[in-house]
């Protein structure tokens, strides 16, 4: 499909965007959440669409690199220029905690909110570097050699943010239940 939408042909190309518009999109999503309006992300979006296919002819098919990770590295750089550029701390957690059929008391429903509250508030506080691994792991659930090579770094520097992100995360939390 690659070499195809590499050659020109539209269908192809359609196909690429269709295949991974809604990864790229969940990944914006959680790194700009809150402090950007859903059309910045649409932008964004957009853009790194725009960059793959001006950059479409020199992936290398059969080199190390997958399409997809390349794809998010492409989304990935663009969050950070639009978080450096806005300065803005974001939240990348799901909104929602989920209560299945109502089957949770209102009192265990609250704390989870306030919990969940708690992990967004911490994890926007992140800086963007270890936000967007944090993201890609946990949200996108990719492996560390996978985060690599979307944001061009070494394994060892994607462990490294990871354990500060978590690290971090730890101690935030800590200090809401001792501040409780």
């Amino acid at each position: 499909m690659i070499l195809r939408a590499q050659r020109g042909e539209r269908v192809a190309q359609r196909h690429l965007v269709r295949s991974h518009e809604r990864r790229v999109f969940a990944l914006l999503s959680r790194v700009l959440r809150r402090r950007s309006s859903r059309e910045t992300v649409e932008d964004l979006a957009q853009e790194t669409f725009l960059r793959v296919f001006r950059a479409l002819g020199r992936f290398d098919c059969d080199g190390p690199a997958q399409f997809s990770t390349w794809v998010l590295r492409i989304a990935s750089n663009l969050a950070i220029d639009e978080l450096r550029r806005r300065q803005l701390q974001v939240t990348p957690l799901n909104e929602e905690v989920s209560n299945p059929a109502g089957s949770l008391s209102a009192d265990t429903h609250a704390e989870r909110r306030a919990l969940a509250t708690a992990v967004e508030r911490a994890v926007a506080d992140l800086s963007p570097p270890l936000r967007v691994a944090f993201v890609l792991r946990v949200y996108h659930d990719l492996e560390y050699a996978q985060i690599a090579e979307t944001l061009d770094l070494d394994v060892g520097t994607v462990k490294s943010r990871l354990s500060r992100a978590r690290a971090k995360l730890k101690q935030a939390l800590a200090e809401l239940r001792d501040g409780e």
